[in-house]
């Protein structure tokens, strides 16, 4: 089974349909190669990286790009187990990255360095999960309100 790690265009081109200008929240699910999988060509390519080193690299070399659009992590968690869901569905890192529009997410992933710098993200990834949230101004005092 392969994983998802970049979106498909039908994906990519349904995002781009919903509004550009509101708030968005990404939740990002993601399940880490044990060993980088960088591209023949790549500096890193043979270097013996962990998936984790790779995804860190990423995050490293790509922070200026999300800070210049607005981006911001809201949350953070280290997954421990599945209670309901598939078990295979297991996951290395979750958290909510925060963006002042879907716009200024569009315009970080077309930034040129961007589009370079995510080689790190591709090598490290096995299988992730990236949901487009329209934040909620007031929480219930229920689950799901």
């Amino acid at each position: 089974m392969t994983g998802s790690i970049d979106p498909t265009r039908a994906q990519f081109d349904a995002f781009k349909a919903l509004p550009r200008d509101t708030p968005i929240q990404m939740l990002n699910l993601i399940r880490l190669n044990k060993d980088a999988r960088y591209p023949v060509g790549h500096p890193n390519h043979g270097k013996g990286m962990s998936g984790l080193e790779a995804y860190r690299a990423y995050g490293r070399t790509t922070a200026h790009i999300f800070e210049r659009v607005g981006g911001h992590q809201v949350w953070v968690g280290r997954p421990m187990t599945v209670l309901t869901g598939p078990q295979d569905e297991r996951w290395d890192i979750a958290f909510i990255a925060a963006y002042p529009s879907a716009g200024a997410f569009l315009a970080m992933v077309t930034d040129p360095e961007y589009r370079e710098l995510v080689k790190h993200r591709q090598a490290a990834v096995e299988d992730s999960r990236l949901i487009r949230l329209a934040p909620v101004d007031a929480v219930g005092e229920g689950f799901g309100e």
